[in-house]
Parts: structure tokens; C-alpha cells; sequence
């Protein structure tokens, strides 16, 4: 009984310091929701439904080490906060929760030749300018085409929907890229 205890006691620190990056990163899930939300949302450059979004940032700087479970757990509350406000029935949840489900795929085929660093996260600082953009560009792009798509439910105007993800996924990555340099430094 008490070597299973010793067993099981390493876990629990392990647990005690996983705990502190969750509340650091739902932390920071918080603050782009509420950018988003109170803010970003209000953008819509010409009436052509350009709005970045940039909740998508809280998925893209979650730790390589993080559970799968957790990742996808993380996604669905964070979509799910912007689906509350933008009373949008779940479509921000999907997207993100399946765009979630995809990145460690994502980050396999984009891995160093020796893998990632333990400690490192994926920010421009550690990776550089064309490995954040590569993963950011596929991650982003993967997010607005389920988003829109469910949004629109169907295919009809297909090549209109199309363009709309092009172009919001230009405009988001604007924004995501240059939230590297002005919030996240190193």
C-alpha cells in the first residue's frame, strides 16, 4: 500500500506543475476570447467578412507536450467561449476542436530533423519567421475552411466560400504574426 503511494507521488507533483501551465494558457485562451469578442469582431473591412480570428492563437501556442485529450478539451472550451458570445451554435467549437485533432500531424511533418526541444513552444522566437508561418498557414487555413464551410452548410456558392477563407486566412495571419512580436517576445 505505501509503495504504491510512492509510486503514484511523482505524478501528483507532475500534476501540480501541469496544472500551472493550464491556468497560464487558459489564461491566455481568455484574453484573445475576450479580444476577439469585445473587439476584433467589430472589424469587417468593407463589408467583404474579413474578421480575423484570433482565438485561434490560444491552439497555436499550446506546448508540443500537451495530452491529446487536453488539446482537444482545451480547443472545445476556447471555441465554445467565442460560440457563447457570438451566439454561432457551436460552429467555433467544431472547427477549432477538429483543427485541435489535426495538429499533432501538423507538427510531426514540420518537426527539426532531431524533433523538438524539450521546453521549446511554438513561437516564432524558438522556430523562426518561416516554420511559425508555415505551421500557423496550415493550421489557420485548416480552421476557416471548417468554419466557414459549416457556417455556410453547403456548396453552392462554393468558389465565393473559397475566397472568403483565402482571404480571412491572409488577414488572420497578419494579425497572428504580428501578436508574435508585440506579446509574445522570447
Amino acid at each position: 500500500m505505501h509503495q504504491a503511494f510512492f509510486i503514484f507521488l511523482p505524478n501528483l507533483i507532475r500534476l501540480h506543475l501541469s496544472i500551472d501551465n493550464i491556468v497560464k494558457y487558459l489564461g491566455i485562451a481568455l484574453f484573445f476570447v475576450l479580444i476577439q469578442v469585445l473587439f476584433v469582431n467589430n472589424i469587417n473591412i468593407s463589408g467583404l467578412g474579413l474578421t480575423p480570428h484570433l482565438y485561434i492563437v490560444a491552439l497555436l501556442l499550446l506546448p508540443f507536450e500537451i495530452q491529446p485529450w487536453l488539446l482537444l478539451v482545451f480547443a472545445f472550451v476556447t471555441g465554445l467561449s467565442v460560440d457563447t458570445f457570438d451566439d454561432t451554435g457551436g460552429v467555433h467549437a467544431s472547427a477549432l476542436v477538429a483543427t485541435a485533432f489535426v495538429r499533432p500531424v501538423i507538427l510531426r511533418i514540420l518537426s527539426p530533423r532531431d524533433g523538438y526541444e524539450s521546453g521549446t513552444k511554438p513561437r516564432v522566437f524558438y522556430f523562426g519567421v518561416v516554420w511559425f508561418a508555415r505551421y500557423a498557414v496550415i493550421i489557420v487555413f485548416l480552421h476557416h475552411f471548417l468554419y466557414f464551410y459549416l457556417e455556410v452548410f453547403t456548396f453552392d456558392r462554393f468558389f465565393y466560400t473559397f475566397a472568403t477563407i483565402l482571404l480571412n486566412t491572409i488577414f488572420t495571419l497578419i494579425f497572428i504574426i504580428l501578436s508574435q512580436f508585440l506579446i509574445f517576445r522570447k
